[in-house]
C-alpha cells in the first residue's frame, strides 16, 4: 500500500474559514435584495462600457454571456477553496509520485489538517477585503462580486453607492473581458502555474539549505527580495518573474479601464478614486499592514500601480490599438523589466 498525498483537508479549510468570518454590515432584507439587483445590473452594463473603451470586443472573439455570482463572504470562501483545490492538483500529483511505495503513517493526515487550518484562517481574512474577482480556475470562468464587502467599503468611504458599485463592476468586468477576448490567456496562466510547481524541489534537505543561504544573504546585506522568492529554484524564479509581469499587466489594465471609463459613466469617480487609493495604501491598522505584507497583498497593490503606469504610458504613445498588441500571444506579454520600461516593450513589439 502507498500513502496518497492530500495537501489540504478542504472541508476543514472551508469550515474553519466560515467559522472565523465576521458577518457583513447590517442591512435589511430589502436593502440586501436591492444591492444584489444593483450589482447584477451594473455587471451587465459594464460589458458595453469596457468593450467600447478597450476595443477587445473587436478582436474577433464573441464575448460570451458571463456567469455573474453575487455572493456573501461565506460564498466567496467556498468558491475560492474550490479554485485552490484545482490549482494545487499538480502539486498533489507530484507529491504522490514522490511517495510512491512509501508505507502510510499516522502523520500523513496531520499535514493536511494543519494546512487546512492555516488556509482557512487566510481565507477568512481575505473574505473581508475582496470586492470581486474573475475566477479562471473553473471553465467557464465566473465573475464573483462580494456584496457585503462592497456595501461596507462604500459606507466607510462615504461615497455614492450607485457610482461605487458600477466602478467596482468596471474593474471586474475588465478582467472577464481580458480572458473572454484572449482565448490563449487562461491556458497560458494555468500552464505557468504548472511550470512553477514542476520546478519545485520537494527534497527537504535541499529546501533547508536554500533557506539557510537566503537567510544568511539577508543578514549580510544582500538582496532584499522576499524570503519566499529567495528560496525558490532557478526555474521557479523565472516563472515567477513572468507571472508577476502578467498579473501586473492584468491588474493595471483593469485599473486603467475603470478610471478611463469612469468620467463618462461614474460622475463621482474622482472622489471614489482618491478615497479608495488612500484606503488601499494605508490598510485598516498596523496589524492589518503587517498581515498584508506577510501574505503578499502589498506586492499585489504594487502590481496595480506599476501595471496601470505601464498601460497608461503605452496607450499615450501608441494608442489603444497599439497597446492591444499585448494580447497577440504570450511572446508579446511584457516582461517584469518591461513593466517598468514601457518604451522597451514598444520597441520590441512594434512592427
Amino acid at each position: 500500500m502507498t500513502a496518497r498525498a492530500q495537501l489540504v483537508d478542504w472541508q476543514l479549510a472551508v469550515t474553519t474559514a466560515q467559522r472565523l468570518v465576521r458577518p457583513g454590515p447590517a442591512t435589511s432584507a430589502a436593502e440586501a435584495a436591492a444591492t444584489v439587483a444593483d450589482l447584477r445590473r451594473y455587471a451587465a452594463e459594464s460589458r458595453e462600457h469596457v468593450a467600447g473603451f478597450t476595443g477587445l470586443a473587436n478582436q474577433g472573439t464573441i464575448l460570451t454571456e458571463p456567469q455573474v455570482l453575487v455572493v456573501d463572504r461565506a460564498g466567496w470562501i467556498k468558491a475560492n477553496a474550490e479554485g485552490f483545490k484545482i490549482v494545487t492538483e499538480p502539486l498533489a500529483r507530484k507529491l504522490n509520485e514522490k511517495r510512491e511505495g512509501v508505507p502510510p503513517s499516522g502523520l500523513a493526515a496531520l499535514g493536511p489538517k494543519a494546512t487546512a487550518l492555516e488556509l482557512g484562517t487566510l481565507l477568512a481574512y481575505l473574505s473581508h477585503r475582496i470586492l470581486g474577482q474573475y475566477e479562471i480556475f473553473q471553465e467557464p470562468g465566473r465573475l464573483l462580486l462580494v456584496a457585503p464587502n462592497i456595501v461596507s467599503v462604500e459606507r466607510e468611504l462615504q461615497v455614492k453607492p450607485d457610482d461605487f458599485r458600477l466602478w467596482v463592476c468596471l474593474h471586474e468586468e475588465t478582467h472577464r473581458t481580458q480572458f473572454a477576448a484572449v482565448p490563449w490567456l487562461r491556458a497560458h496562466i494555468l500552464g505557468e502555474i504548472e511550470s512553477f510547481i514542476a520546478g519545485m524541489d520537494t527534497d527537504p534537505g535541499a529546501l533547508a539549505k536554500r533557506v539557510r543561504e537566503a537567510a544568511q544573504a539577508r543578514r549580510d546585506g544582500g538582496e532584499r527580495r522576499p524570503l519566499t522568492e529567495l528560496v525558490q529554484t532557478p526555474q521557479q524564479v523565472a516563472v515567477l518573474d513572468r507571472m508577476v509581469a502578467v498579473m501586473s499587466l492584468l491588474e493595471g489594465h483593469a485599473d486603467f479601464v475603470m478610471d478611463g471609463v469612469g468620467p463618462q459613466v461614474v460622475p463621482s469617480v474622482g472622489d471614489i478614486r482618491r478615497k479608495f487609493g488612500q484606503r488601499r495604501a494605508k490598510g485598516a491598522s498596523r496589524i492589518d499592514a503587517i498581515v498584508r505584507r506577510v501574505i503578499g497583498m502589498d506586492a499585489k497593490i504594487r502590481q496595480y500601480r506599476d501595471g496601470a503606469r505601464f498601460v497608461g504610458a503605452v496607450v499615450e504613445q501608441a494608442g489603444m490599438s497599439g497597446f492591444n498588441r499585448v494580447w497577440t500571444s504570450p511572446n508579446t506579454l511584457p516582461t517584469r523589466a518591461e513593466i517598468h520600461d514601457p518604451e522597451a516593450w514598444l520597441a520590441r513589439v512594434r512592427p
